[in-house]
């Protein structure tokens, strides 16, 4: 059992408005990704992650919490875990996941670098100043502490001199290209999912020497528009692209923004989809943190599933070598 979605979501929305993110992490789990990469300290263009892959592991270890302290006597004192959050961030509690995770987290970003770097696009990194979006609190209704984030992402891009922010997840997309202009007048910043900017820079076809099951997002194929680009791009590094039932604009959702607050409604819906995947192919690829982890665990071991990033850049290291 859940806890109740009122404290779950109160937590949440004191989180985002006290400390800056809905589950607060570690500076050195969020800049991971920059080390060794000698990127300046922002510009005009930055890639901004927006915390999203590096905050997976910390979720995942919230929902298992929440479903411990459901089924525990203690979840009638979920009003009194909130009062203490106010104080102490209840992250604290959770306790660091094994570094092994969080070296994981740090990989899309490492390799979404490395995509634009051997495209010749020129970024840096905003480091500590690169701050959540906001965008599970933008899904749960938390309107005022979505515009007080709002307000601080601004802030520190434009104290940093950025133009053109490049994201790489759909949430983060989202949430600094369509919300934030509706949330902020003021809103100058351009914004370009990385998979976008490479698109315009790839090559012909390849010849296909594999196949994947390409799952479409959400937030970029039907809000954003972003569907021929992953195609192009996986073309591109020489695979052939197989669509599953209801793709593109009419994708299926992998149930992942439900699941802090529904864990089990949100499993069965990663399951449907994961049957829907399964019909065409056991190779998949996704282009969302939460699509990645979610119809991954619905999946049980019996699909396989790579992030996009990390399939075109384990193809071209392949092809030139």
């Amino acid at each position: 059992m859940a806890l109740p979605t009122g404290a779950v979501i109160g937590i949440l929305g004191d989180n985002l408005r006290l400390r800056g993110s809905v589950l607060p992490i570690p500076e050195r789990d969020v800049t991971r990704w920059t080390e060794g990469l000698d990127l300046d300290r922002g510009g005009a263009t930055v890639l901004y992650t927006g915390q999203m892959y590096q905050l997976m592991p910390y979720i995942e270890r919230l929902v298992k919490a929440e479903q411990r302290l459901g089924d525990s006597p203690l979840v009638r004192l979920n009003g009194l875990g909130r009062r203490i959050n106010r104080i102490v961030s209840v992250a604290a509690f959770l306790g660091r996941p094994p570094l092994r995770e969080r070296e994981e987290a740090a990989r899309v970003p490492r390799a979404v670098a490395a995509l634009l770097r051997e495209a010749g696009v020129r970024f840096g990194s905003l480091f500590e100043d690169d701050l959540y979006s906001g965008a599970l609190a933008y899904d749960l209704g938390l309107d005022a502490a979505v515009a007080v984030q709002a307000r601080r992402v601004y802030e520190r891009l434009r104290g940093n001199g950025v133009r053109l922010a490049i994201t790489i997840d759909p949430h983060t997309t989202h949430m600094l290209r369509t919300v934030y202009p509706r949330v902020l007048p003021a809103w100058d910043i351009e914004v370009r999912s990385y998979l976008e900017i490479l698109a315009k820079r790839a090559g012909a076809a390849r010849p296909v020497h594999g196949e994947v099951v390409l799952h479409d997002s959400c937030l970029l194929a039907r809000a954003e528009g972003v569907v021929d680009e992953p195609r192009r791009l996986l073309a591109g590094a020489g695979f052939a692209v197989l669509a599953p039932q209801q793709s593109g604009t009419l994708t299926w959702c992998c149930g992942g923004p439900a699941e802090s607050l529904y864990p089990e409604k949100a499993l069965a819906q990663a399951q449907r989809r994961v049957a829907q995947l399964r019909v065409e192919g056991t190779e998949c690829v996704t282009m969302c943190p939460l699509c990645l982890v979610n119809l991954s665990k619905a999946a049980a071991g019996e699909l396989a599933f790579r992030d996009i990033s990390e399939l075109l850049l384990e193809a071209r290291t392949t092809a030139s070598a």
